[in-house]
Formats: structure tokens, sequence, C-alpha cells
């Protein structure tokens, strides 16, 4: 049986679906027993437990013979550093003391840092913990969500995109039904010692590109538009953000522009995989669900 965490989520939601579709047995992790109706319905197990609660945490992780695991965003805590590297940190002592022989972690390109990555920086420390727990551990470091761009279509009725990196400049994006899949299928290989997948979209992307696919979608012109950096913090608060967490992105956005949120080329016990989703699909999707009522 495989516990999958998340399963509120986009990532985790697809794991779970694809396990259970495979007729593997899973056990969802959910903060409320009501979140675990809907996967109850489907044959799985229901576990409730907050990923910071140790105790729980590893009551759900007992008996297990994988767990897909992340550190949920959590952008409107004024003390999001402290609260996501607690949660990290509670990944590992939870594997440990529940024995667990193999975990799936959701990471980033970025994770062999311990700083100057913005949010990415408690992934390192989730992959630290998990690599000391005894467990094997496959961090799944993916680039960036395809799905961000439902934050970027706003202005799009005016024939802009914002970004705030450069706009003809290629960056990896996959989506996040690429890695529920890949996820999926590193728990059911299992794993041994610690091992990396940098998980990529079929190509890279830049805005540029969206911006074109959005053309040829709409049938409007569309042209991506650069903002500057001093620009981050202000906007991401208007959005409802903390000041920590919109300080945490600027920089990240730095990280990506510098080159540091990369791959790492060469590294051992890496290997490189790429999703089979296109952007222009998930564009698609992104723009079929804004258009519903």
């Amino acid at each position: 049986m495989f516990a999958i965490a998340g399963v509120s989520g986009n990532t985790g939601s697809i794991v779970a679906d694809a396990l259970l579709a495979q007729g593997k047995k899973v056990r969802v992790v959910v903060r409320t027993a009501a979140k675990g109706d809907p996967w109850k319905a489907k044959g799985a197990e229901v576990a409730v437990a907050e990923l910071h609660d140790q105790a729980a945490l590893t009551a759900a992780l007992a008996g297990m013979e994988g767990a897909y695991l992340l550190v949920p965003p959590d952008v409107t805590n004024a003390k999001v550093l402290e609260s996501s590297v607690a949660i990290a940190k509670n990944l590992g002592a939870s594997v440990s003391a529940a024995k667990m022989p193999h975990v799936v972690l959701l990471s980033s390109l970025g994770a062999h840092l311990a700083t100057g990555t913005g949010p990415i920086q408690w992934l390192h420390v989730a992959e630290e913990a998990l690599r000391a727990s005894g467990a094997a551990v496959t961090a799944i470091r993916a680039g960036m969500f395809q799905e961000n761009w439902g934050g970027s279509l706003s202005m799009l009725e005016k024939g802009l995109v914002p970004a705030f990196l450069p706009t003809d400049v290629d960056f990896p994006q996959v989506s996040t039904h690429d890695i529920g899949q890949v996820a999926a299928q590193a728990l059911v290989v299992g794993g041994k010692g610690f091992n990396v997948i940098e998980l990529l979209g079929p190509r890279e992307y830049s805005w540029d590109d969206g911006a074109n696919e959005l053309a040829r979608i709409t049938g409007k012109p569309v042209k991506a538009q650069q903002f500057p950096l001093e620009g981050v913090v202000p906007t991401f608060t208007g959005f409802g953000m903390s000041t920590e967490m919109a300080t945490l992105y600027r920089e990240m956005f730095e990280g990506l522009i510098a080159g540091r949120v990369a791959q790492v080329a060469g590294a051992t016990n890496t290997r490189v995989v790429r999703g089979h989703v296109g952007l222009d699909a998930t564009l698609r999707t992104l723009l079929a669900g804004a258009a519903k009522p």
C-alpha cells in the first residue's frame, strides 16, 4: 500500500488516481476526514494527519511500502519559511519513525542549493531530512509548473501576459499531470539510496512562446511583457500573499535569471525525464477553466 499526501491539490490527486487505476492499494493523507470522503468512495484508505504533526504523520505512514510527500504552499503565512522548514524536517522524522522503505518527494530544480532560491530552500531541507531518515528517496526536482500560467492570464483581454522573467529566455516548465504520473511510476518501481529525477516538459518554453501559443488559441494578438523585479512584492501581496512569501518569490526569480535554479549537469544518481504535456495543452485547459461560470 502507498501513502499519498497532497491529494487535495494537483499532483497528489494525480498520483493517487494513477495508482488506483493500476489496482494498487492507496492510503490518502488528508487534513480532515471530510477531505478523504471522495477518496474513500474510490476505494482508498483515509488517514487524517497534519504534515507538521509527527505522531499523526508517523501513524499514517506506518506499514506503507512507499509514500508520496511534499511541502504544501502556504502563501498567506506571515512566517512561511519557519513553518515550511518545520514541515520539511518533520517529513524526515516521521519517515524515520515509521521505518518507511521508500519515499518520493516533490522537489524542485534548484533544491541542491541551501540558499538563494526563495521557497525552494525548504525543499533542500526536506531532501536532506529524508536522506537522513534511512529510507530510499526519489526526489522529483520539477521545473516550473505550467499551471502557474493561470496567474498570468489576468491581462489577456488587453493582449498582454506579464512576466518577471526575461520573455525571450527558455525555462523548464512541466505540467502537474506529468509530475503525478512520474511520481506514481517511481513509487511502483521503488528505490534504493538517494536518487534525483529532473522532470522537465517536452521542451523548454519562454514567455514569448507562451504568448504565441495564446495568440494561436484565441486568434488575437498577445504579447509577453517583462516587468521589473521591484514589482514582485507589491504585486503578490496585492493578491493576498504574505510579504515574506512574496519576498521569497522575488529571490526565486532572481535565482532563475542568474541560473541558480536550474538542472545540475552531470550530478550523481540523477536522470532527466521529460513529460508529455505541452504548454499549449495546458494553456487550453486553463483558458477553458477560466471561461466556466
